[in-house]
């Protein structure tokens, strides 16, 4: 299908979100692709994966770039030559990237009863408002409230990308109210303190975070 969702945050801030319906053909037949693109497409053994990585790229045809316009440092980061801000994700049949002047991240997750089960892996400081939730609020709540957690933490790791980050240790996100769409997070890793801005929604059973970094 085209293109799910585009949302002008600010000035400088745009978010474009892809439902991914088309199969790996319809998709390959209208993106543009780099030499290394193309043999790490080639290399990859899921058809999901090769369809999310392909919808990436119609969303930066669709934000007026293409594939020859992003490249990867050695950590892995993407970047875009005319040194705009961008940050990608994608799950299943939902990928997004953001574009903006700000130092930014996103992730979009799909909501899952899973999470439940691994909350003790990426919550630390968090239990202290999730234990009440928890007992006032009913279990899909729970999942939508573990979940924005998740998003606000792959976010901000995307944002720094640095080699012994914890998601449980290093990142800890302030209590919210999912209705509100918004919080805080801080990251404490090494001598680093930074503060971050959440922004986030829900879209068909999916949840989309994207941070900015606080000056």
């Amino acid at each position: 299908m085209p293109l799910f969702k585009a949302i002008q945050f600010n000035s400088s801030t745009q978010i474009f979100v892809w439902k991914i319906t088309e199969s790996y053909k319809e998709l390959f037949e209208t993106v543009i692709l780099n030499e290394k693109n193309s043999i790490r497409l080639a290399g990859m053994k899921s058809e999901m994966h090769q369809r999310g990585f392909l919808s990436v790229r119609k969303l930066l045809q669709t934000a007026g770039y293409n594939d020859l316009d992003l490249y990867y440092d050695a950590f892995g980061k993407p970047h875009l030559k005319d040194d705009k801000y961008i940050s990608i994700t994608h799950s299943h049949n939902f990928s997004a990237i953001i574009i903006s002047d700000a130092t930014v991240g996103i992730d979009i997750e799909l909501q899952r009863d899973k999470i439940i089960r691994i909350a003790d892996k990426f919550c630390d400081s968090e239990n202290q408002f999730l234990s009440r939730s928890f007992e006032a609020e009913n279990k899909e709540e729970y999942i939508r409230k573990l979940t924005v957690i998740w998003g606000i933490k792959e976010a901000i790791f995307k944002i720094r990308n640095e080699k012994g980050i914890s998601f449980k240790d290093h990142i800890k996100v302030g209590d919210f109210e999912l209705q509100d769409c918004l919080g805080q997070a801080e990251l404490h890793f090494d001598s680093i303190i930074k503060e971050f801005q959440i922004y986030f929604e829900e879209i068909d059973n999916f949840t989309l975070v994207y941070a900015f970094e606080k000056d």
